[in-house]
This record gives structure tokens, C-alpha cells and sequence, in this order.
């Protein structure tokens, strides 16, 4: 395993879980700041206005709900949104998700 987390497959994942994860307004900020993007993230590139041990904790929560997938390069930690399994196993979801965000701003 070395430094790479666990990640659930998204199959083994449900839709309760997800939705617990996404509830936080932190957690559904970084899940659209990542398909904003379009590409991996590192922990500190994300704008939010939380502790760095809080942050760890967001992080933590979403890939435990399958949502994002992280992983090193060097030091840096990187995300990955894990959009094509999400739209497979939820299909929509992320979409509602990302335009009630964009409704925000």
C-alpha cells in the first residue's frame, strides 16, 4: 500500500453515505472546485477557510464516500475527482451537485 490511502470501490458504496458526505458546505466545495478544474488538485490548492487538520478531515470523508481519489506525487498529496465512477453509480448526481453550487455564487 505504501502512502497511497484506501479507497472504496464506488460499487460498495451507497447512495446514504454520499449524500452524508456531501451535506458539509466545505466537502461540496471541494468536490466543484475539482470538476472545475477539470484536473487533480494538491490539499492546499483548494479555497477554503478551514484548519489544515479540518481540511484533512474533508478529504478524508469524501474518499471514504468514494468521491475522491487521492494519491502522492513527491510530497504532494493530490485529488482526484472520481467523476466517471459517481456518474455511473449516481448518474446525475454530481451534475445537480456542481449547478446548485454555481446558483450560489
Amino acid at each position: 500500500m505504501g502512502r497511497t490511502p484506501m479507497h472504496p470501490e464506488v460499487s460498495q458504496v451507497d447512495l446514504q453515505q454520499v449524500l452524508e458526505a456531501l451535506v458539509d458546505p466545505v466537502r461540496r466545495s471541494i468536490v466543484t472546485q475539482l470538476d472545475a478544474a477539470g484536473e487533480d488538485l494538491k490539499c492546499g490548492s483548494f479555497d477554503i477557510a478551514v484548519s489544515k487538520s479540518t481540511a484533512t478531515h474533508h478529504f478524508k470523508v469524501l474518499r471514504e464516500a468514494g468521491l475522491i481519489r487521492q494519491y502522492y506525487v513527491g510530497t504532494a498529496r493530490m485529488n482526484a475527482l472520481r467523476r466517471a465512477e459517481m456518474d455511473e453509480a449516481f448518474p446525475g448526481l454530481l451534475d445537480v451537485l456542481t449547478t446548485y453550487q454555481a446558483k450560489r455564487v
